[in-house]
């Protein structure tokens, strides 16, 4: 019935609604002589702030046009380039008069946590002028009919290896937050059976690998209820008239409904002052609020199954780490990657991924040769700070261009230095991983770590 109270609960506020808008249409209207008085401010203020609180908000659109290469503007356009029932694939190809230079093939694996693929849209921005950027864009599971079978953890592990399959040996991967385990448990099965095609790159970011390190609130909830009583209280079907009626699932209105009862005090200040900017009339700074909160609002359903089974794996009996995890039957072995490079990205605030939950890769992945591997922690970051935001533009992302291009020398792409991306007073020309990871420049910085050039907040180690 969860679902049903919360398809009623909207239904019944609809004429509240329709209030509200005939209200708005009032104050707003011209020929109201108190339209521009400091009441109907007010008043449309909190008609404002009303339509937000009570609107159904879809899947927003990545919206990126354009971007720069070598200096010049670049059109992109969106393209889906692979299918499956629960996952689309996106290419932002590039498209110029002039011949843009070959890049390395990036593939940015979303989370399939709740929020759309489109929250990493300040990530793939970053990303694009480096790097043929590809995008994995998951299902709303609500809008999946039943016929098309279940979608749990090993389905996305299976999407993840013919997707990898898909691209080759260039590609390299980057994991944010949950897809971590997933790409980590893909690419061994794919080390152990063709390990000529397996990715040149993996960079984990803010990833579960394992839980027990520093442990937040949210993996201790995990383990002190248990799957069990996950299955039992936020489980529902999905109701009439979504297309994927009958299909079990974790509603993404109890995962937005987790998130902000976590910063709700951070919530309503930010509500608080979005009223405030309405009613001073400052636009900008209204906009910025609605911008991210379009964007946090916006959720999607999980398979029950799916959801389960990452709680289970993942939070609870912590099989990755413990070298236990099975891929329909199959051992997951990290012991069988060897040839591609690892990068792991923590956030010193990360209150969702604890500090030390990432970096666990590199003690798993045994057969990684120490001079590709490299750890990076950003300090006064929390976990949306290592894939999006101002540091994650000006700090993080230069490493993780670094390592991916050094990881690509071997199949012709350009030296780091070459590429337009980084223009800052980090760039720096590095003649290999081991290098970077030792802070050691190839020329013209003699005798000088990279880290010296770096601002203080930067911590890189060597693994």
């Amino acid at each position: 019935m969860l679902y049903e109270l919360y398809e009623l609960n909207h239904a019944a506020i609809k004429p509240a609604r329709a209030a509200a808008d005939m209200g708005r249409i009032f104050w707003q209207t011209p020929i109201n002589p108190l339209a521009r008085t400091q009441i109907a401010r007010n008043c449309l203020a909190r008609l404002h702030l009303f339509e937000r609180v009570t609107r159904r908000y879809e899947r927003p659109e990545f919206g990126i046009t354009t971007t720069k290469v070598d200096g010049r503007e670049v059109c992109i356009e969106e393209e889906c380039i692979w299918q499956a029932p629960f996952c689309n694939l996106l290419h932002f190809r590039k498209q110029s008069d002039h011949v843009v230079p070959e890049q390395p093939p990036l593939l940015i694996v979303t989370p399939m946590s709740g929020h759309y693929s489109t929250l990493l849209r300040g990530t793939v921005e970053v990303m694009l002028p480096d790097h043929d950027v590809y995008v994995t864009d998951w299902v709303d599971a609500r809008q999946v009919p039943v016929v098309f079978g279940d979608f749990d953890l090993d389905t996305y592990i299976d999407y993840l290896v013919e997707i990898f399959g898909f691209m080759g040996p260039e590609l390299h991967v980057m994991a944010v937050c949950q897809p971590s385990v997933p790409v980590l448990a893909a690419i061994s099965l794919i080390s152990a059976d063709r390990p000529d095609n397996v990715p040149a790159s993996m960079t984990l970011m803010g990833g579960p690998i394992d839980t027990r390190k520093n442990p937040t609130d949210v993996n201790k909830v995990a383990v002190a209820k248990g799957v069990n009583w996950f299955r039992r209280n936020v489980i529902a079907k999905v109701p009439l008239p979504y297309s994927g009626f009958m299909r079990r699932v974790y509603p993404g209105f109890l995962q937005l409904t987790g998130f902000m009862s976590m910063n709700m005090d951070r919530h309503i200040r930010a509500h608080k002052e979005l009223f405030l900017h309405l009613v001073e009339g400052d636009g900008d700074s209204a906009q910025k609020h609605m911008d991210f909160y379009d964007e946090y609002m916006s959720v999607m359903d999980l398979t029950a199954e799916f959801y389960l089974q990452t709680v289970e794996t993942v939070f609870v009996e912590h099989l990755l780490p413990r070298g236990l995890m099975k891929h329909r039957d199959r051992h997951v072995d990290l012991s069988a990657i060897r040839k591609t490079a690892l990068l792991t990205v923590e956030g010193e605030n990360d209150d969702i991924s604890g500090v030390g939950q990432t970096r666990a890769a590199h003690d798993l992945c045994l057969n990684i040769p120490d001079e590709n591997k490299m750890h990076y922690v950003q300090n006064g970051v929390g976990h949306y700070g290592v894939f999006n935001g101002r540091r994650f533009q000006n700090e993080i992302a230069p490493v993780i261009r670094r390592f991916i291009q050094n990881s690509s020398s071997r199949f012709g792409y350009k030296p780091f230095n070459a590429v337009s991306g980084l223009n800052d007073n980090r760039q720096v020309e590095i003649k290999s991983i081991k290098e970077a990871m030792q802070g050691k420049s190839q020329k013209n910085v003699p005798n000088k770590k990279v880290e010296t050039r770096s601002p203080p907040c930067i911590k890189q180690e060597k693994i």
